[in-house]
């Protein structure tokens, strides 16, 4: 890995628990003094209905670093779903950020150079379930924003990788479309 990182880009899915609670997280990772500060004082300042965009926080006044601001994949326009992303999630999202610098996988002496950008998925079924296990959700958040930001700093899977399996991976909503699923 060179010392400068000018824009690292990651995913990742963790599902397996109850309905509802699966994250897919996407992250860019890069230098703020170059296009990724560029990114994150737009995607900060130009706010959008329905899709907000906030720091990763650890409590109210607590912002993690590097500086992270979460970007909502789903239109928000309930209340309680509000509160779930930007409670649960939005605490799962900081402390995977953490988790990242505290492995080694974000150097820490980067940690103020770096921005992150994570575009969160969180099911809008969540707004409607009475019985959400917020533990559960928060854990498979901060796995599956750990897991993406690994991959970013890592640039996983490589080329090589892909190359060798591209006929052997088949994207799975392909699949059931083809079987009828969809």
């Amino acid at each position: 890995m060179s010392d400068r990182i000018i824009m690292r880009i990651g995913e990742s899915l963790v599902a397996g628990g109850p309905p509802g609670t699966a994250a897919e997280p996407e992250v860019a990772i890069g230098e703020m003094d170059g296009p990724m500060g560029t990114a994150f004082a737009n995607l900060l300042g130009n706010q959008v209905v329905g899709h907000s965009r906030v720091l990763a926080l650890l409590n109210t006044d607590v912002m993690v670093r590097p500086p992270t601001i979460c970007v909502s994949k789903v239109s928000v326009d309930n209340e309680r779903y509000t509160s779930i992303l930007m409670g649960t999630v939005q605490y799962a999202t900081a402390m995977g950020v953490l988790d990242s610098v505290r492995s080694g996988v974000i150097p820490r002496d980067k940690a103020n150079d770096l921005g992150i950008i994570v575009s969160v998925w969180l099911n809008p079924s969540v707004a409607t379930d009475d019985k959400l296990d917020h533990k559960i959700l928060f854990g498979i958040h901060r796995k599956a924003t750990t897991l993406a930001i690994t991959k970013a700093m890592r640039s996983e899977p490589s080329i090589d990788w892909l190359l060798e399996n591209q006929d052997k991976v088949v994207h799975k909503y392909f699949e059931k479309g083809l079987k009828g699923e969809i």
